[in-house]
């Protein structure tokens, strides 16, 4: 029993709640700044969309490291931190690979320090200083990668100036099976065997961050998704989880948490699995 709350625990803090018949998510490539164009592998990406503000850039020659020039021929950059400039996208909830588009090609920007600024994800900085001229030099290609977890049904990027202004060429969003393990399906019913109609709630909280959800049940089951690493929900180190079920009339029918370092786990010991759970009616 002792395993199965272990398991249990590990699971839904990195969750995270997924309905029983889960959906597909496309993947998602924006050129930001421009139109819409085929890459070189024949993959279609959009014009410019999901921002909050910035203004438009355009640039002139090529680009080193890339055999799909015009992926770097418009930017979006953020003109001010009031607030930062900030792309938004719907997706299903689960596990995702971003990529990030960058190259520096404006002549005043073309040295050390010139251009430096945070990127975050789901509100957690991935990318910290991130200056691309430091990184690669100018004109040449600098793709910036991370893996995440989506909770709310959306994907959140975020850059944050600080000195000059952030920018960004091109965001690529691919559903990431990798990053996604076993699944654990939770069973709720009543004594008389009768599925409990209402929904499994969490809560998981470190010392610098707080996540949490609910998942409605679909005839008394919810399905949970183990990630691989804590870090794509931006989980570092011990954590408080608080895990409930409520009935369709709020009532608390059952309640369980626990502090745990994701450390301490053996992720490759786990596999898909269910766990049925008897609660009484109230």
């Amino acid at each position: 029993m002792q395993r199965v709350v272990v398991i249990l625990s590990f699971m839904l803090m990195f969750l995270l709640g997924l309905p029983a018949a889960a959906q597909t998510q496309q993947t998602i490539r924006v050129k930001c700044g421009g139109p819409g164009f085929t890459d070189s592998k024949g993959h279609v990406w959009s014009a410019d969309t999901g921002f909050n503000g910035g203004q438009v850039s355009a640039a002139q020659g090529s680009v080193s490291g890339t055999p799909d020039q015009a992926l770097y021929e418009h930017g979006r950059w953020s003109t001010s931190n009031t607030p930062p400039l900030i792309y938004t996208f719907p997706v299903v909830d689960g596990a995702y690979q971003v990529n990030l588009y960058f190259a520096e090609m404006s002549p005043a920007e073309e040295h050390t320090g010139a251009r430096v600024f945070d990127v975050k994800l789901q509100g957690n900085t991935v990318f910290h200083d991130l200056d691309i001229f430091a990184a690669v030099g100018a004109n040449k290609a600098l793709v910036k990668s991370t893996d995440i977890a989506v909770t709310n049904g959306s994907v959140r990027i975020e850059f944050d100036n600080i000195t000059d202004h952030a920018k960004i060429e091109a965001i690529e969003i691919l559903p990431n099976a990798a990053a996604a393990g076993p699944q654990m399906r939770l069973n709720f019913a009543y004594p008389d065997g009768t599925p409990v109609a209402g929904t499994l709630n969490y809560t998981v909280a470190t010392s610098l961050i707080k996540l949490g959800g609910s998942n409605p049940l679909t005839n008394g089951q919810a399905t949970c998704i183990l990630f691989t690493s804590p870090q794509v929900m931006g989980l570092v180190g011990q954590f408080q989880l608080t895990l409930s079920l409520t009935d369709s009339a709020g009532h608390t029918l059952w309640q369980v948490g626990m502090t745990m370092d994701p450390t301490t786990v053996n992720i490759a010991s786990v596999q898909s699995s269910s766990l049925n759970v008897v609660v009484q009616k109230l």
